[in-house]
């Protein structure tokens, strides 16, 4: 029987001696058998350390004063023994193994008969075995990176920089653990699916590669529930999925020095969004939806942003409205519930697309789309100016639904600028 976990071994005399113990453990292997090349004999707990890695054994047959259990579903006990007088301090254990572990030596400490018991052999850890798992590995360049041995399956943060990296590393796709990934620096040029397969990936930095596009397969993925930081920038990425936006726990998302000619139409679904930078990219304006957002920082510098005319429309509306039109708004607007399991497979796809009207109605095909100017300050608490002219307006585009619509907002616009 053998767990791994942090162990401390703490004597009880060290108070007396006016000492106290480290308060941490070390990486050990502890295991439960009889001295080796004895067929009878009393069993033994045998703790074994990188320092030490032949162990220290301590007779456990009537030799456990207590067991400590009130923190066994955080992986922490302590089995307190009588000869020598230590606390034998366990800490980080996987919790099933613990309670598997402590049940054994309970039992041995109360003499059942060997036989019964999931006893190993006491014999000198490995040093894999006994070694702190490894968290982090930083690379930054190609003469260090990784042939021929595998990545530690541990890792939790891994950086491979400068490596001149044209694909990701399937092993690297194996580290289920990761929760950092930063591959910048390199010349990857797609990005695999089963990258979302990474269940607890937070932070993905992809800056400075050869991108072209970001995968919908990825927005669909459990990246939803994970990721927080993405760095796309420096790529040549000219558009997002319309999938983007459901990688909703994004907080803090870089697009800079990309080729990007819009953003994600429905950008205002990630709430949970706080920095923006697409600064030095090909937007003429921003999605309808931008408003919606409530940033800490927001960086647009250097994008050849249009100038707006609410009095030149671009009208596109059809009298009547089509079947599918009519149908489309009826369920946004009644806020009917909607999947392809209910309706027509088409329809949910355009549904996806809806844009809004000022008034809050739905359009599909049918409306006036024009842009306005936004103060970023709306949007936003610090916002780097747009141009060096000092501006902090972007145009912004906007949608309605019919001509009534348009014509409260002009009249609305107009006012506002005599007033001005």
């Amino acid at each position: 029987m053998r767990l791994q976990c942090d162990v401390e071994v703490v004597s009880r005399l060290l108070p007396t001696c006016g000492l106290r113990g480290r308060g941490r453990g070390s990486r050990a292997l502890l295991s439960l058998g009889r001295q080796p090349g004895r067929a009878r004999g009393g069993v033994y707990l045998m703790v074994c350390t990188a320092r030490d890695r032949a162990g220290v054994r301590y007779q456990v047959q009537d030799n456990v004063e207590r067991f400590f259990t009130r923190f066994v579903e955080e992986g922490k006990a302590t089995v307190r023994l009588k000869e020598p007088a230590v606390d034998v301090c366990l800490s980080k254990a996987n919790v099933s193994n613990l309670k598997t572990f402590l049940s054994a030596v309970r039992l041995a400490h109360q003499g059942t008969d060997v036989a019964a018991l999931p006893l190993s052999a006491l014999v000198p850890a490995k040093t894999s075995e006994v070694e702190k798992p490894k968290t982090k590995m930083i690379i930054t360049s190609k003469r260090d990176y990784p042939l021929t041995k595998s990545f530690p399956y541990s890792l939790e943060h891994l950086q491979a920089s400068y490596c001149k990296l044209a694909r990701i590393d399937t092993r690297v796709l194996c580290l289920k653990k990761l929760r950092k990934l930063d591959l910048s620096h390199n010349h990857i040029k797609q990005l695999p699916a089963t990258i979302g397969e990474l269940v607890f990936l937070q932070e993905l930095n992809l800056h400075d590669n050869h991108l072209e596009s970001f995968s919908s397969a990825l927005c669909s993925s459990t990246l939803q529930k994970s990721l927080q930081c993405l760095d796309l920038s420096q790529n040549k990425i000219k558009a997002l999925p319309i999938q983007f936006c459901q990688l909703r726990e994004l907080v803090n998302l870089k697009l800079d020095d990309n080729e990007l000619i819009r953003l994600p139409f429905k950008i205002g679904q990630l709430d949970h969004l706080r920095f923006l930078s697409a600064a030095r990219n090909k937007l003429p304006f921003l999605p309808s939806d931008f408003r919606k957002l409530c940033l800490e920082n927001l960086d647009l510098f250097g994008n050849p942003f249009e100038q707006p005319n609410p009095l030149l429309p671009n009208i596109q509306l059809k009298i009547p409205l089509t079947l599918l039109e009519c149908a489309a708004r009826a369920t946004v607007n009644y806020r009917i519930p909607y999947s392809c399991q209910l309706l027509p497979s088409h329809l949910c796809k355009d549904l996806e697309v809806a844009k809004t009207c000022q008034c809050g109605s739905a359009c599909l095909s049918s409306f006036i789309q024009l842009t306005v100017t936004m103060n970023l300050h709306h949007v936003a608490h610090t916002v780097v100016l747009v141009d060096n002219m000092g501006g902090t307006e972007a145009p912004i585009i906007c949608y309605f639904c019919s001509l009534g619509c348009y014509s409260q907002f002009l009249d609305r616009y107009l006012q506002s600028s005599a007033d001005h």
